[in-house]
């Protein structure tokens, strides 16, 4: 096959270009990365030089391709789909390109930074990730009031980048009844059959993730 995605099922920047796939259609293999053991991690080095996930190898074109939004814009342009992720109208672009740079910057940062809290030892995640995110969540609220997506009319490299950080940004500070447009957006994401298909995906895996007991338990596995 000759697209391979390097990633891990519980990370959220590897959600963010899974749901790019399959908003695309795009044939891929995916390969877990264990970054804990030794050997996984220098083979992965080879592939990623600064060791971040996910990477993306297209053997047919001999390239391999890091960074989330450069994947994604690399995956509309030489796999596209039936919808564009990214608007062919360079200003809609760029109004993409924002949006995307802002969730990952402003929801996705500090909830990683939380995440990090607590696999150190932390008992809960420092207060400041919580504000910052809040923070985030109330210039998400403002631009989503009256919007589906959040670039535009249609789904995009966007709303790839918001589903997963929001996701798991809940489970540091709930948006649930303080911020409706950002929930009433976040369930038109999970609704989505790309993020569906990805959190499904994930679900035998969110055991392991360091505040899993604050996810809502619709996502959780059954018994």
């Amino acid at each position: 096959m000759s697209l391979v995605l390097h990633s891990h099922p519980l990370s959220s920047y590897c959600h963010k270009v899974l749901i790019a796939l399959y908003e695309l259609g795009a044939p891929f293999e995916a390969r877990m990365v264990d970054l804990s053991e030794p050997a996984g991690r220098a083979a992965f080095q080879a592939i990623s030089p600064w060791g971040k996930m996910p990477a993306l190898r297209d053997e047919a074109r001999d390239q391999t391709v890091v960074e989330t939004s450069i994947i994604i814009e690399y995956l509309d342009r030489h796999y596209p789909g039936p919808q564009p992720l990214l608007p062919t109208d360079a200003d809609q672009a760029l109004e993409v390109r924002l949006w995307d740079r802002a969730f990952d910057l402003y929801v996705h940062t500090p909830m990683q930074a939380a995440v990090s809290d607590v696999l150190a030892g932390a008992a809960e995640p420092r207060p400041v990730h919580a504000e910052a995110l809040d923070a985030a969540y109330a210039q998400v609220e403002r631009h989503m009031t009256g919007r589906t997506w959040a670039a535009g009319p249609d789904f995009s490299l966007a709303d790839c980048a918001a589903a997963p950080a929001l996701f798991y940004a809940n489970c540091v500070s709930s948006f649930g009844g303080r911020f409706p447009a950002v929930s009433a957006y976040f369930e038109r994401l999970v609704a989505r059959p790309s993020v569906a298909r990805t959190l499904a995906e994930a679900q035998p895996w969110l055991e392991y993730f360091p505040l899993r007991a604050r996810l809502e338990t619709r996502f959780l596995p059954t018994a």
